[in-house]
């Protein structure tokens, strides 16, 4: 706007006849008509800036910010989807190895639990192994006694036919002592 006034300014000052006016008498330009139509246009210029350009602007930027910040958001969401991936990794890491030590202390206890069991089953085979023992020699004892006493009985028994008389208690005895010896070695 300010670049027409001093075309404003000389045509004002212009005389009727100057060269101005031949010039825009050659051309076919009305001064004061242009003069409107630069006005109208100017007018028209601001209108539009004012109501129609600076809205679409606005809104552009606007736009253009969510855009950015939409962006932003998704580059942020990437970082806490890594960082969660990351974690979640960790976590199974760390869910593995605790699995594998429960897996190994599990398998030491079967181990040390197998081993007390046997140890146990040895314990208890080797008393029973011992009561076999003593039942045998008790069983053994009875028996030797049994057949001591048997024998003695018999030794009384020949010895009377073959004497053809009763012994005494003494000679009963000794008989009896003499016939376990014998048996004994």
């Amino acid at each position: 706007m300010l670049s027409l006034l001093p075309i404003i300014a000389t045509t004002a000052l212009t005389e009727a006849g100057g060269p101005l006016d031949q010039l825009t008498g050659q051309f076919g330009v009305n001064i004061p008509s242009l003069l409107a139509q630069v006005l109208n246009f100017g007018v028209l210029a601001f209108l539009l800036y004012r109501f129609a350009v600076r809205p679409i602007l606005a809104n552009l930027d606007e736009r253009q910010e969510k855009i950015s910040s939409g962006l932003q958001y998704a580059e942020e969401m990437k970082l806490k989807l890594a960082e969660a991936e990351r974690h979640c990794a960790q976590i199974i890491k760390t869910a593995s190895l605790e699995a594998q030590s429960i897996i190994e202390e599990a398998r030491s206890a079967a181990k040390a639990h197998l081993e007390r069991q046997i140890q146990e089953a040895a314990h208890l085979t080797e008393e029973m192994i011992k009561k076999a023992h003593e039942v045998i020699l008790l069983e053994r004892q009875k028996m030797l006694q049994e057949v001591r006493a048997e024998v003695s009985a018999l030794v009384i028994k020949t010895t009377a036919a073959v004497l053809s008389r009763e012994l005494s208690s003494a000679e009963r005895t000794s008989f009896a002592e003499a016939a376990i010896r014998e048996l004994a070695s």
